[in-house]
């Protein structure tokens, strides 16, 4: 694999969602413990101790759920037992069906372009192993483990037509329709990918069909790829019929074109391209416990957005479905919040590369990220200012305010 440079749409964009919408969200249940965040956000795994200790013993991943549930004297296993009694997992697909058939994609299509994202990407299969698309490869242990109805082919011609990029998630690392669950620790995770060559075969055959079928502009596969399947090979093919096609890390192949940490952000600019994803909330997948308290909210993720931008990364932000398939409310207008600011502001935001330093503090105290495009600068005061007081080596009055001087952050020309 020769040497490669990030496609300049990637690094241009700045700003994505990703969508888990599946069976997990039917009963979209997990307990509001952030121990899992918490230690994605450091970087790290948690300690090799007792099972009941760890934090996928409280996870507070709803897209989890089928783990979640097996995980005897859980949290989520008794909210199984109070609700659905032996009820098992697989049964929810018959209530996804029925949610799809109302799916609207254009819906969620123009919610994420009025935010201000430049790229979607939707989960594919997650680690339960049910495809959002009918694939030609069906799964070999669960007769119809699929939508009938092509939720990834809709929603990409949905998105595309709204002029964003559209990327694809796929658990390559994990299905458990081929075992290894349930995952008691964390530092397990990555132990659990099934490594048989009948796998590898699966996984390989669905990534060839959906490049073929999708042309997507990201691969962005999930916890690893199985021994025996040369994911090598697969990104010299997706290359060549997609040649600005950007690649993950989580192939955990010698190659990729981005890093993507989860929940992390950089103390400072990271030379390397670098995408941060997290959930609007703690979970990925819609849990019916979160409210506004667990959400970030429109200020938070216009902050984070522009530190991470600042740092040379991409936020790709995870927005939740609810059971019919429906944005909730508090998700979508946090989004909307987030697009007017980015309308306003986003000069400051997309197409820019990291300046030499990324940050700074006002006379007042208010934090201060740089961002640049070519040889203009910008400043952008995480907060509301009418002008650019203290910042030192910057003269006020060479600094020009994009916006009203109103909202979550001031972008200024400098």
């Amino acid at each position: 694999m020769v040497v490669r440079v990030t496609a300049d749409w990637f690094r241009d964009a700045k700003f994505g969602i990703m969508i888990h919408w599946g069976l997990y969200s039917i009963p979209a249940w997990a307990p509001l413990d952030d121990a899992v965040v918490r230690v994605l956000s450091q970087g790290g795994h948690s300690p090799d101790g007792d099972p009941e200790s760890d934090p996928l013993f409280r996870n507070c991943y709803a897209e989890w759920y089928q783990n979640s549930y097996l995980l005897t004297g859980s949290p989520t296993w008794h909210h199984h037992k109070e609700v659905y009694g032996d009820r098992p997992y697989e049964d929810f697909a018959g209530d996804f069906r029925a949610a799809v058939e109302g799916w609207d994609a254009a819906g969620w299509a123009d919610l994420f372009a009025a935010a201000g994202a430049r790229y979607v990407v939707p989960v594919t299969k997650h680690h339960d192993g049910f495809a959002l698309w009918p694939s030609r490869t069906p799964n070999p242990y669960r007769d119809g483990w699929s939508t009938e109805r092509d939720v990834v082919g809709e929603l990409g011609a949905a998105v595309r037509a709204q002029g964003m990029r559209y990327g694809l998630y796929y658990s390559g690392g994990l299905d458990w329709t081929f075992g290894n669950v349930p995952i008691h620790r964390q530092i397990d995770v990555e132990f659990s990918i099934p490594n048989t060559p009948e796998y590898a075969r699966y996984v390989n055959a669905h990534w060839r069909e959906l490049i073929d079928r999708y042309e997507p502009s990201m691969l962005w596969n999930d916890i690893g790829y199985p021994a025996g399947g040369d994911p090598e090979r697969l990104f010299a093919e997706y290359y060549a019929r997609v040649p600005d096609g950007v690649v993950n890390d989580r192939f955990m192949s010698e190659h990729s074109d981005i890093r993507s940490p989860e929940y992390e952000i950089r103390p400072d600019i990271d030379p390397h391209v670098w995408e941060t994803v997290r959930g609007l909330g703690l979970s990925f997948g819609w849990n019916r416990q979160e409210t506004a308290a667990q959400l970030l909210s429109a200020t938070e993720l216009v902050h984070l957005l522009v530190d991470v931008v600042s740092k040379n990364g991409n936020l790709l932000l995870g927005v939740a479905p609810d059971d019919r398939g429906e944005i909730p409310a508090g998700q979508a207008d946090v989004l909307r919040e987030v697009g007017r600011w980015l309308a306003a502001n986003g000069e400051a935001i997309y197409g820019t590369r990291p300046w030499t330093t990324a940050e700074a503090t006002t006379a007042d105290g208010l934090p201060v990220r740089f961002t640049r495009r070519g040889d203009t600068r910008y400043a952008i005061v995480l907060g509301a200012a009418e002008q650019l007081h203290g910042v030192p080596g910057i003269d006020p009055e060479d600094a020009r305010r994009l916006g009203d001087g109103e909202g979550p952050a001031t972008a200024f020309v400098l």
